[in-house]
C-alpha cells in the first residue's frame, strides 16, 4: 500500500506567541516544522509527504524541500486540499498531522498504520488522568467525570478514498479529521498516545518542546 502524510501547517498559532507563527519559530536550530517532517521522511512506510501552508509561507516550505499546497480559511480546507493534491497519486493510506507536534515519533506512526490494516480510520489518544472541573468567573463550579475521556493526537490514519469522499461531502468545519470520517460513518480506532508527542499551544511549551528535543 501507498501511504502518504499530510502535515497540516498553515495555521498562524497566535496563542503561541513570538513574531512567526509557531511552526516556523526556531527549536535548537532547526524549525518546529522540521522535526514531524523529519520523521515522516525517515519512515519506511510513507511513500508521499505534503506541508499544507500559509501562501506568504511559501519561502519557508521550499527551504525544506517539501511539496506543498497553499491552506484554506480552516482547517477543515487546509486538510481537504491537501487531500485533493494527492488524489491522483495512488494513495492508498494516509496519515494528517499537526505541524505544531514536533515530537512525534516513529512508534506512533507505527501504532496507527498497524490498526489501519483492519480497520477504516485509527488515531493516536491518551486517556485523560486528571480530574475535570467546571468554571465560572475563576471559581470551580462544579466537576465532571474523566471514565471514556481521551485525549486526542496526530497523526489521524484513514484509507485514502473514504477520507477524501468525506471531506468532500462535510458541510462546515470540524475539530479533527476523526469528526469528518465518523460524521461519513467511519469507524475510527485508538491507538497508543504519547506524553512527547503534545503540541505546542502556549509560549511556554516551546520550553517543553526544547527539553524534549534536546534528548
Amino acid at each position: 500500500m501507498s501511504t502518504a502524510a499530510v502535515i497540516v501547517a498553515a495555521g498562524r498559532g497566535r496563542r503561541a506567541g513570538g513574531d512567526l507563527p509557531k511552526q516556523w519559530r526556531m527549536i535548537h536550530g532547526r524549525t518546529v516544522a522540521s522535526y514531524s517532517l523529519a520523521t515522516f521522511r525517515a519512515h519506511p512506510d510513507i511513500s508521499h509527504i505534503v506541508m499544507v501552508i500559509h501562501p506568504d509561507d511559501a519561502d519557508m516550505a521550499q527551504a525544506l524541500g517539501v511539496d506543498w499546497v497553499a491552506g484554506g480559511e480552516t482547517r477543515r480546507d487546509s486538510v481537504l486540499n491537501g487531500l485533493e493534491s494527492l488524489a491522483d497519486a495512488g494513495v492508498t493510506r494516509v496519515l494528517i498531522h499537526d505541524v505544531a507536534r514536533p515530537g512525534l515519533s516513529a512508534a506512533v506512526i507505527d501504532g496507527v498504520l498497524e490498526a489501519l490494516e483492519t480497520t477504516e480510520g485509527a488515531a493516536p489518544a491518551l486517556p485523560v488522568v486528571d480530574a475535570l472541573w467546571v468554571g465560572e468567573d475563576g471559581m470551580v463550579a462544579g466537576t465532571r467525570s474523566r471514565e471514556g475521556l481521551f485525549r486526542a493526537q496526530t497523526p489521524q490514519g484513514f484509507h485514502f478514498s473514504p477520507l477524501l469522499a468525506a471531506h468532500r461531502a462535510h458541510q462546515g468545519d470540524a475539530a479533527d479529521d476523526v469528526e469528518i470520517a465518523r460524521t461519513a460513518g467511519m469507524q475510527v480506532r485508538m491507538t497508543q498516545g504519547s506524553e512527547d508527542n503534545f503540541k505546542i499551544t502556549l509560549p511556554a511549551d516551546f520550553d517543553r518542546a526544547a527539553r524534549l528535543l534536546e534528548s
